[in-house]
């Protein structure tokens, strides 16, 4: 039987050889893990959060449910098991089986499993801020987490390489120098999710809601209140200083921190279409 491919996993693997190529081989890495982990598997999930995984529905022995994630080898997803195992089910899902080399984690099944993303917004502002602030903890030396300075120069050398395509050249420098400068003056350093919005973040009956897919790094801790409110463009638009200041102080964080960092997103973060010009747009709304 082929291989099912969401729609846009199938799109992220066809922007770079090596993705592609991780596709091609996937087919033989699903066999050997339904063989080595005893599994039962059945179509993979799809949809908008389903773009850098093939994850899918697992049964194991004596009709155990499961799910089966195997990673698309990407920069900032590379120490999510590592991440995993850290936390331990706190609150993050369960890790039950691993393959580093891989990138296959046999995760616990989140049930009912819907998405935070069926709550209001107001309501998913105080369930992810709780979730983060249990999240952050001292970091371990063992495993090494790589820092946030690590994700953000990755980050500027993709977007110094797309140069020429900048349509506001004097707003991408400004975000550059923070990405240079926010993680050196981080007032509080813990280890993040840095992905955690209302989607990678699921029903469950072993605790109301549980994180799903964070990628762990080592900085800033109001960086993590990015992904959410970016989720939020509307609200982030209308009310900007409001919506940073509410989920700022849920956080325990400084707002200004908060906006600078949102800023800095808006404005560099590398992106496959530098005409499309709404981050643009938001990152003049935000603008410190």
């Amino acid at each position: 039987m082929p291989l099912i491919v969401p729609d846009r996993l199938a799109a992220t693997c066809a922007k770079s050889a090596q993705s592609s190529a991780w596709l091609e081989g996937l087919p033989e890495v699903i066999a050997d893990l339904k063989r080595r982990w005893s599994l039962k598997l059945g179509a993979p999930f799809s949809g908008a959060d389903v773009s850098c995984a093939w994850v899918a529905p697992a049964e194991r022995p004596g009709g155990h449910a499961a799910v089966l994630k195997i990673g698309m080898p990407y920069m900032e997803g590379e120490q999510e098991i590592a991440g995993l195992r850290f936390w331990n089910g706190n609150p993050t899902v369960q890790l039950l089986e691993a393959d580093d080399d891989l990138g296959a984690m046999l995760l616990e099944r989140c049930e009912p499993g819907s998405s935070l993303r069926t709550t209001p917004e107001l309501e998913q502002d105080v369930v992810i801020a709780g979730l983060l602030r249990r999240l952050w903890r001292v970091p371990p030396a063992s495993p090494g987490f790589r820092p946030l300075s690590a994700m953000t120069t990755f980050w500027t050398n993709q977007t110094l390489a797309d140069a020429e395509r900048w349509p506001d050249a004097g707003l991408v420098r400004q975000g550059l120098e923070l990405f240079e400068e926010l993680p050196r003056s981080a007032p509080r350093v813990a280890l993040l999710a840095t992905d955690l919005h209302a989607g990678n973040v699921l029903q469950a009956r072993r605790e109301p809601w549980l994180v799903i897919d964070p990628k762990p790094f080592v900085g800033d801790t109001a960086y993590d209140a990015t992904q959410h409110l970016f989720n939020c463009a509307g609200r982030l638009r209308s009310d900007t200083d409001g919506t940073i200041r509410r989920f700022a102080e849920l956080l325990d964080v400084d707002p200004q921190r908060v906006r600078l960092w949102l800023f800095a997103r808006a404005a560099a973060e590398p992106r496959d279409d530098w005409r499309d010009h709404q981050w643009m747009s938001l990152a003049r709304t935000i603008a410190p």
